[in-house]
């Protein structure tokens, strides 16, 4: 199987590019203009575009524009949440709530600099 990507519109994919990179692990596959990157982790590729930037970026027929936020999310799963919570809590990093355990094991959702989530996950197994 190849690689997953997700696509996510932010407001600055300069300011994405250095979150995902400096707090989540991600790598620069490609940075080929202003409004647009591909970034890389593990066999995720994550694309980010400003919107306007492209096809992925283009308003639709209805006059709707894309923008970032929602709730659909990608997972990252972690060894020990609450450690990586306080490191990214320290670099000034938003989440949208505290530490939430359930029976398969704790999350949060952490916010990338336009406000997209990122579902941080610990199993209890």
């Amino acid at each position: 199987m190849s690689n997953v990507s997700i696509r996510y519109i932010v407001d600055d994919v300069d300011a994405a590019i250095t979150f995902y990179t400096e707090n989540l692990g991600f790598e620069v596959e490609m940075h080929p203009a202003p409004g647009f990157a591909a970034l890389k982790r593990e066999s995720l590729r994550l694309l980010l575009n400003v919107p306007g930037a492209g096809g992925a970026g283009a308003s639709m027929p209805d006059g709707s524009e894309p923008k970032p936020g929602g709730w659909n999310r990608f997972q990252i799963e972690v060894e020990n949440l609450k450690t990586t919570v306080g490191e990214l809590k320290r670099t000034g990093a938003s989440f949208r709530s505290e530490i939430i355990e359930g029976k398969g094991g704790k999350q949060i959702l952490l916010e990338d600099p336009s406000g997209n989530p990122i579902e941080l996950f610990e199993s209890t197994r």
